[in-house]
Parts: C-alpha cells; sequence; structure tokens
C-alpha cells in the first residue's frame, strides 16, 4: 500500500511568499482576510452583478463589505443564540456571498441550500440544521419549494429575489449602521454546514470549520503558485455553478476571500454566453457536463472530422483555435479546470488540441475540495493528479482511496456514530471512491465502491469508465450503465441536441447506424463480463428538476434505474443492439 503526501504539511505555518496581493494575515481566517482587502482595495470593483437582461452592478470592497457590516448589525439585533444555523437559498449572485459573509461576522453558522430541491428536501434541511433563518435570493422555482418553509421561519428577501415575504436586504441595511468592530472566529468553530448533493441517498450535513476552509484555501493558492498560477487583483471568474457546493464555494468564495480578483455572475441559463463574453474569465472552473456541452455545440457547428483536421494544418489550426475559444467566451483563461465528477480522457485530449490545457482536479465535501489536482506538463489523461500541499492519500487494499486533508470535515451534523465509521483509525477519510496511482503518485479514479454492480455471471462491473467511454461519441450527452443480475450490462443514452434533431426529421435510423458502430468499438475495449448487451436511448431529458441528476449534475443512478425498471426486461428480450425508449 503506497501513499501521496503533498509538500505542505498540515499544522504547520504558511509562510508569506513574494506575490504582492496576498494579504498579511496569511495565517489568519477568511474573515480576517476579507477586513485587509476592505481597508487595502477599497475602491477597487470586486464584483459585477447582472440583472434585467443585460444591465448591471458593480460593488468595490467598501461597498460590498460595508453591505455584509450592516447586515451583521441587524443579524445581531435578533439576539438569536451564538452559533445558530441560518440558511441561505438562491442562485448564485453577488449578495449570496456577502449574507454568508454577514452570518459569519454575526457569530452564526450558514446553511446553503440548493436553488433546484423539491420542498420536501428544503424542509428536511432546514429542519435538520435547525434553522432560525432564511435568506431567500435569485430562484426560478420558489412555487415548488415553499411548502417546505415554516411560515413562521422568519425570511429575508436578498436582492432579484421573487417576492417571498419577509424583510427586504436592502431596506434592513438602509437603517442598520454597520458594525465597527472586526469579529474574529475560531478556526474549530462551524463556518458552515454543506448537505451533500444526495447522490448516493438522503443528504448528509457536512460542518467546515473556518480553519479548514482557510487551509483548503491557501493550500489551492500555494499550489497554484507553486506551478504558475499567481493571484492577481486583476483575475476574473464567472460564478455559475452552485454556490450551494464546496467546488464553486472554494473556487470563487474562499477564492475572493483571500484576495483573487473580481467575481462576475451569470444571470440565467438563457444568458450564459453574454454572462460569459463580459467576464471573459481568466480562471474558468466546469464540470465534465458542461465542458461537454461546449464540445458538443462546437461539433455540431462543425463536425468533429473536420475540425480535428483543420486543427492539424499549421495556418489554419492557429485561426481555428482563436475563433472557438473566442465563440465559446474562453479566449482569455489561462487556468482551465474540470472537477466534481469523472471526465472523459478523450474530451480533455480534445481541449488540448484546441489550445486549452483542461487541468483535472478531485475533491469532495468532505475535504472542501482539497484534495488532488493536475499540474500542467504532469497530467495524464483519466488522472486527477497529485496531492495538494498537506494532503495524504493512499489506496485501501479493498481499493477504496483514503485522504487526510487539510480541508477535512469536523463531522457530519447530529451523525456521531456515522462521522467516526467515516475514518480510519488513523484519521484517513473513507472516500467511498476506488481509485488507483500509478508511478509517479497520480491518481486514477475507478468508480464508485457502492456503484460496482454484479452481472449475472456474478462478475463485478464498474459503470463509470465504460460511460466514459460512451460520452466520448460526439452524439452522445449522458450515459448510464446499469444491469444488476443481467447476463450483460447495458447502457441507457440521452443523445445530443443535434442528434435528437435528426431523429426527429428522419426517424432512429438517422443515428442507429452510428450508434451500433459506437457498440462495437467500446465492447471491443472491454473485458467479456464488462461488454453491453445493447444500448436504450431514452426520449427524454434527465435533469435535476426531473429527479435524475444532483445539483452539480452528476447522475443519480438509483432514480434513474427506478425510473426505467418496467422496461428492462423487454429492452433485452428485443435482443436488438439499439432499443428505443419512448416516455409516456
Amino acid at each position: 500500500m503506497t501513499t501521496t503526501t503533498g509538500s505542505w504539511q498540515r499544522g504547520t505555518p504558511l509562510p508569506d511568499g513574494p506575490d504582492r496581493y496576498r494579504s498579511r494575515h496569511a495565517s489568519g481566517l477568511l474573515l480576517e482576510h476579507v477586513y485587509f482587502w476592505e481597508r487595502e482595495r477599497a475602491e477597487r470593483v470586486c464584483m459585477t452583478q447582472p440583472f434585467d437582461g443585460g444591465k448591471v452592478r458593480e460593488l468595490t470592497y467598501r461597498q460590498a463589505v460595508g453591505e455584509a457590516r450592516r447586515m451583521a448589525a441587524h443579524l445581531r439585533s435578533l439576539a438569536l443564540p451564538p452559533g445558530s444555523s441560518v440558511g441561505l437559498l438562491g442562485r448564485n449572485s453577488a449578495h449570496w456571498i456577502l449574507a454568508d459573509l454577514a452570518i459569519w461576522m454575526a457569530g452564526h453558522v450558514s446553511v446553503p441550500i440548493y436553488p433546484t430541491l423539491h420542498a420536501a428536501s428544503v424542509r428536511q434541511i432546514l429542519e435538520h440544521s435547525a434553522a432560525r433563518l432564511l435568506f431567500v435570493g435569485k430562484l426560478d422555482a420558489w412555487e415548488a419549494m415553499k411548502g417546505g418553509v415554516d411560515p413562521a421561519l422568519p425570511v429575508i428577501r436578498l436582492p432579484l429575489a421573487p417576492d417571498v415575504g419577509g424583510d427586504a436586504w436592502d431596506d434592513l441595511i438602509a437603517r442598520s449602521a454597520p458594525i465597527a468592530d472586526d469579529p474574529v472566529r475560531g478556526p474549530d468553530e462551524v463556518a458552515t454546514i454543506v448537505y451533500t448533493s444526495g447522490s448516493t441517498g438522503v443528504p448528509k450535513g457536512v460542518e467546515a470549520t473556518f480553519g479548514a476552509m482557510t487551509r483548503s484555501g491557501i493550500a489551492q493558492q500555494r499550489h497554484l503558485e507553486a506551478i504558475g498560477f499567481h493571484a492577481s487583483p486583476d483575475d476574473r471568474f464567472l460564478s455559475y455553478l452552485p454556490l450551494a457546493h464546496v467546488y464553486e464555494r472554494s473556487v470563487v468564495e474562499v477564492a475572493w476571500c483571500l484576495g483573487s480578483g473580481q467575481v462576475f455572475f451569470a444571470e440565467s441559463l438563457l444568458t450564459f454566453a453574454a454572462d460569459l463574453r463580459r467576464a471573459r474569465p481568466t480562471w474558468f472552473v466546469s464540470v465534465p457536463r458542461l465542458w461537454q456541452q461546449f464540445y458538443l455545440g462546437v461539433t455540431a457547428r462543425i463536425p468533429a472530422r473536420r475540425l480535428d483536421l483543420m486543427l492539424r494544418l499549421p495556418v489554419v489550426g492557429r485561426v481555428v483555435r482563436r475563433k472557438v475559444l473566442e465563440g465559446l467566451g474562453l479566449d482569455g483563461v489561462q487556468l482551465a479546470v474540470s472537477g466534481s465528477a469523472p471526465i472523459a480522457p478523450a474530451l480533455i485530449d480534445w481541449y488540448r488540441r484546441l489550445g486549452l490545457e483542461l487541468l483535472e482536479g478531485y475533491g469532495m465535501t468532505e475535504d472542501f475540495a482539497c484534495s488532488h489536482f493536475s499540474p500542467p506538463g504532469k497530467t495524464r489523461s483519466g488522472y486527477v493528479g497529485l496531492p495538494l500541499p498537506g494532503v495524504e492519500c493512499r489506496i485501501s487494499d479493498e481499493g477504496e482511496v483514503l485522504v487526510k486533508s487539510p480541508g477535512a470535515l469536523r463531522g457530519y451534523h447530529r451523525e456521531a456514530e456515522l462521522t467516526r465509521a467515516s475514518f480510519t483509525d488513523d484519521g484517513f477519510f473513507r472516500t467511498g471512491d476506488r481509485g488507483e496511482h500509478d508511478a509517479e503518485g497520480r491518481l486514477r479514479i475507478t468508480g464508485r465502491v457502492k456503484e460496482l454492480f454484479k452481472s449475472g455471471k456474478g462478475k463485478y462491473v464498474a459503470p463509470v469508465p465504460i460511460e466514459n467511454l460512451l460520452m466520448e461519441h460526439p452524439r452522445i450527452e449522458l450515459a448510464c450503465v446499469a444491469g444488476v443480475g443481467q447476463p450483460q450490462p447495458h447502457a441507457m443514452l440521452v443523445l445530443s441536441e443535434a442528434a435528437r434533431a435528426d431523429v426527429a426529421r428522419g426517424g432512429p435510423a438517422a443515428v442507429e447506424a452510428e450508434l451500433e458502430a459506437l457498440l462495437a468499438r467500446v465492447n471491443g475495449r472491454l473485458e467479456g463480463h464488462e461488454e453491453l448487451a445493447f444500448l436504450a436511448v431514452v426520449g427524454e431529458a434527465w435533469t435535476i428538476e426531473g429527479g435524475l441528476l444532483t445539483p452539480t449534475l452528476k447522475l443519480k443512478r438509483a432514480s434513474i434505474e427506478e425510473r426505467y425498471r418496467a422496461e428492462v426486461e423487454g429492452w433485452y428480450q428485443q435482443r436488438r443492439r439499439v432499443v428505443w425508449h419512448r416516455p409516456g
């Protein structure tokens, strides 16, 4: 059993480097950094919030932190018990982050809630966390969620929120004088309770401390500096992945607290392309599903084979690369990262040919995204990189990835037994992921321990690598491999938008030959017991709202399998290589 370790050890000082933009509070916690930048960059714009289809409001550090101070004063006036849970429900916005700061300044704990959850999940989180107050921000479906909010729970409406009752942020800060002190929270105090996205069952509340969040952010910052990416006030971020998830929280909110540049926010899905062009981010972080969507959008306009041919031509290739990246709004990107779920190696290779080195990272809610990262020049397709500073990683005898991280959770909220069971005797967290190291210590995630299933032949099948092979094809948007107890596994597919359009015009025959060729190609790369019996093309989208994807766009396997359970036997009986499912 081998253990790989990052260069900085937990508990050792983090020395100031030469970067003139770094806060002098390198050993302090997040709020101390915020107060430093409030003074150091008082009149510098730090947040850009769009509204009303293209208008923007810019906030300087003085204005942004000043509003948080005024809201903290109001929260203090409520005389809630110290360390009270305060819910935070809404899409990403400048005031989502400012509400978080105000909760911390007032001595409380924030409880972010995904803005796409149904009422029952909202109720479960608010009740389990014992929330005493709820901030509500931008939402698209308040009517579907409000049933989960106790009418007796006090509500504060953030700017851009729907009419949910309660007090308005702007009114409260207008009549509240800002707190004059700089409240500091202890490193072992809980800063936030982050509820997991529920891909493996009922969400669990992960308690993250101020120390863990700060150590996580600084470890990532130190690693990026070591590989040539230095934080600067000129950095530009686009915040659009859910801030309720630690992935976005760590790379946007925590990085902003530590002084990394200006945050632009996305207004809506419809304006996303314009929001991206406005921000022209220098650092862009996304999830595999969205990197796949960018790829499918490009190849829908330029067939993949033709594009690859053009990219091989010296002069034409340079022009095409620039035009494609400009069209995506990614021409200013210096650092591009994929995380939150495994990404197909072929997709990473495609972006590399486009001139964008897509670096893969790995982390969990339970370590506040502080685990592994792929350094430029040392990337290997299919591997998530090396441990971040202070991280130790080893593979158990059963193949499970075990991690000891500076960002480790304090525990699961109100789940002491689960917390104990989640750690080894020597303090490593049991991630539930299966993995392996290569000779250089890079980590490869091969699937989830609980995702493995047995076929009817008694052989184990790991679905994720097979799904990645399927999604290398430009016709495939999503894939889910299943087949517990069946002679061979099968895959359920959601076609790309372009493929769905072809089917609508010409029927299944328009793409069936391509899918049969894909099945043969994928099966040729698998062991006999892994070979797919057929591809089942489903005629509906898999969405968050439909309960088949988590808020971070991961498959909800159990829900997907349950959705089509009644169809599976009929699919096998057809004895076809490609079967078609029509909902309803």
